[in-house]
């Protein structure tokens, strides 16, 4: 046993059908540490987190707790080890109280008194600095909060091993502050932390260590000291990055022509959401975006434009032609696509295939009445597969198996298999690896070459000043701005958003 190890995974094996998920993995969380776990979607974190907690039974390897192999079978095994997970979807009872939540399905003598056990919840939520009471309802808690619920679960069940998969995804800034305050009183503890996280900004201000997986297979186990940003991300992605810099950073509004007439013109548009009246325009060839802070009104605002949230007022045009987009399918049948914001909850169907999430957008379309013949379904399905390398064992995979960022690319392949004139992308790179945040937006730079309209939306203003020609600025549901040419840079858009207006 490693000195001061309280986990070890060796030579962890594990196979899907037509995919060899964990190659030959070892993993080592120290006593008292915070560990990034790092790969791209698909690298296998998430099937050796499911090894590791019963999810999943190994094919080869061993685990080893405090110096001791154990057999670990089910959640419940996970458990009774000290093994505790917290995950980014919230899986506690929000109709229930706070108390309920950190004792449900547990036997302790504590809960044969409701007083005790809210009494003693409150000595937990108090020690860890938790700003909740035993007794209030789940629903009213922040998910901050809820999540700082989940982990004081796990401590109180004396957890060793601590995993939090994605816990600051839904967080905003203040918030993952003090999810960040508990993982260091917890790691003062002497409790192991496993981080699996996206944003690299956090895993260096946080953790100590960081293990990275690629292909299934480990590339190598860093002190956070040792290795800089831009080498993890050659790391995860197996090949030398320097900033990104393959991507195209050019002028790509020159694939714009700024006399034609506009594929999608807006004036005045509002809606239920409370959007602010808008002017809008985006031309042949031009990738344009979005921004502001969260809940700004980006997402609103192409809602509104997709017809999926009730417009109240104004006009719309499509190639200079005024046009009523009251719901989706008239959107969809003007030539626009739309890639949600969430694409859990608006985009895949989970227990659908791949195949069947694919084609979907344009079986709606042709109407359900109409079906797509079996052999034209696999021809779309597979042609999209290998266009935007789609990583599953076939098209029939159901989608819900697949890694985040390749449930996207399906999404993706849905809209341009519709052929739509105008695309509309929301945060379509959100909690997805940096690779294929790179291949989306070398994508949308392609697209754009070849003739079609993108609107883009990101959180990631880097990522919106690499893709977009021209700038939206959004603040408290209204436009407060538009910038291009050499106002598209970092402070333009932060002093837009904060003032109203660009810096002269």
């Amino acid at each position: 046993m490693k000195d001061n190890a309280v986990l070890e995974m060796r030579d962890i094996h594990k196979s899907f059908p037509g995919v060899r998920a964990l190659q030959g993995v070892d993993f080592t969380l120290r006593e008292g540490e915070i560990h990034a776990l790092m790969g791209e979607n698909g690298a296998g974190k998430s099937t050796l987190i499911k090894v590791l907690t019963g999810v999943y039974a190994k094919d080869e390897g061993k685990i080893i707790l405090a110096g001791n192999e154990v057999m670990i079978k089910s959640p419940q095994d996970a458990q009774r080890a000290g093994i505790s997970t917290v995950y980014q979807e919230i899986t506690l009872c929000p109709n229930l109280s706070v108390a309920e939540n950190m004792y449900i399905g547990r036997t302790e003598a504590v809960l044969q008194n409701w007083g005790e056990m809210n009494t003693k919840a409150d000595e937990i939520l108090k020690s860890l600095d938790i700003p909740a009471k035993a007794t209030q309802q789940l629903a009213s808690c922040s998910i901050a909060v809820q999540q700082m619920v989940a982990i004081a679960r796990a401590v109180d069940m004396e957890c060793k091993v601590l995993i939090l998969d994605e816990p600051t995804s839904s967080l905003d800034e203040q918030e993952v502050q003090k999810l960040f305050k508990l993982m260091r009183d917890l790691k003062a503890r002497g409790v192991g932390i496993i981080f699996v996280t996206h944003f690299l900004d956090q895993v260096y201000e946080v953790c100590d260590r960081i293990t990275v997986l690629r292909d299934g297979k480990l590339v190598g186990e860093y002190e956070i000291k040792d290795l800089p940003r831009v080498q993890l991300v050659s790391k995860m992605l197996g090949k030398e990055l320097d900033d990104l810099s393959d991507i195209h950073t050019g002028d790509t509004k020159s694939c714009a022509e700024d006399d034609s007439v506009p594929v999608f013109e807006a004036n005045d548009l509002s809606s239920v959401e409370g959007i602010k009246p808008f002017d809008f325009t985006i031309r042949k060839g031009e990738v344009n975006g979005f921004t502001g802070l969260l809940g700004s009104g980006r997402s609103e605002c192409v809602r509104a434009i997709f017809g999926a949230d009730k417009v109240v007022s104004g006009t719309v045009k499509k190639d200079g032609k005024v046009i009523k987009i009251q719901k989706p399918i008239d959107a969809m049948k003007a030539g626009i696509g739309y890639l949600p914001e969430d694409r859990k909850i608006d985009g895949i169907v989970g227990d659908l295939s791949v195949k069947d999430n694919i084609i979907l957008a344009l079986q709606v379309m042709k109407g359900f009445f109409k079906p797509f013949t079996k052999a034209e379904a696999y021809k779309f399905a597979d042609e999209y597969i290998k266009l935007l390398g789609i990583k599953t064992a076939s098209a029939d995979t159901p989608i819900k198996s697949l890694s985040g960022g390749n449930q996207q690319k399906c999404i993706l392949a849905r809209w341009l298999l519709t052929h739509p004139d105008y695309l509309i992308l929301d945060e379509p790179t959100r909690g997805i690896d940096v690779g294929t945040k790179v291949d989306i937006q070398k994508l949308v730079l392609k697209l754009a070459e070849e003739g079609m309209s993108i609107t883009f939306i990101s959180s990631e203003t880097d990522e919106m000043l690499r893709t977009c020609s021209r700038l939206i600025v959004m603040r408290d549901r209204k436009v407060v701005g538009e910038l291009k040419g050499e106002d598209l840079t970092q402070n333009k858009i932060m002093s837009t958003i904060a003032g109203g207006e660009a810096e002269q």
